[in-house]
């Protein structure tokens, strides 16, 4: 369904993820852990080519990009139209509706008829509870109801992969878990889904497969069982340790 054999991705001479490999099954959620600045973000930013890697391969369903070839932007578009992504800050357009916002990725990129893209929108909104904000404007929402609409417009455009990069960090406590509980729905539905986040529990509930992260390599990965109550390495423990004091 998704994967990334050998991705390699620096900064300068700051090497950020070095030699990255991950397999995503249709339907399944993996949760990527570890500490600020051990390659996460960068991660799923070369997932949908936000970041460009010097090499390796990304695949989504039957599409491959191979990095070390040159890459036109046709090719990237149709594989950032495969994934939904959904980021720390929200980054709705502050000057559309709730509902443009959603719309926004269907009609100008997909180029859907404007009635269509209105009716799946308002389903959407339906579905993250926000049918009764389809008026208003990013300002007039709290953090948790504008990331709520972030996950619906990363939906509109119907994606393969939902990517989430510590979608409820800027958030402040209280709000943290109408988020989460909308990615659990979508889990339950089926989707695929990887998601980056500090948020251990949801891990443990949530995730197929967690992979730990560090210096830009992936340092251990499993069952959530396995990594959170019987981690292997010794870098994982210390992690688990910090986080849990």
């Amino acid at each position: 369904m998704l994967e990334m054999n050998h991705i390699s991705k620096s900064f300068g001479n700051l090497e950020v993820l070095k030699d990255i490999s991950i397999q995503v099954d249709q339907g399944k959620v993996i949760v990527v852990i570890g500490p600020s600045g051990s390659g996460k973000t960068t991660l799923l930013r070369c997932l949908n080519v936000l970041e460009r890697p010097e090499k390796g391969e990304v695949t989504i369903d039957d599409q491959t990009i191979d990095f070390s070839e040159k890459l036109d932007k046709k090719t990237i578009r149709e594989l950032r139209k495969q994934t939904g992504m959904v980021f720390q800050n929200y980054n709705l357009f502050p000057h559309l509706s709730v509902i443009e916002n959603i719309m926004e990725g269907p009609v100008t990129v997909q180029k859907i008829d404007k009635q269509q893209a209105r009716e799946v929108a308002m389903r959407l909104l339906e579905k993250v509870g926000l049918g009764d904000k389809a008026d208003v404007y990013p300002h007039q929402l709290s953090g948790g109801q504008q990331q709520r609409v972030g996950i619906a417009r990363a939906m509109a455009i119907d994606p393969k992969v939902m990517l989430f990069d510590e979608p409820t960090s800027a958030l402040d406590p209280e709000l943290i878990g109408e988020v989460l509980q909308v990615m659990k729905d979508l889990a339950e539905e089926g989707m695929t889904m990887v998601v980056v986040t500090h948020e251990m529990n949801f891990a443990k509930d949530v995730a197929d497969e967690v992979v730990f992260m560090d210096e830009g390599y992936i340092v251990e990965r499993g069952a959530p069982v396995d990594v959170f109550e019987n981690p292997k390495e010794e870098r994982t423990k210390r992690f688990l340790n910090l986080i849990q004091q």
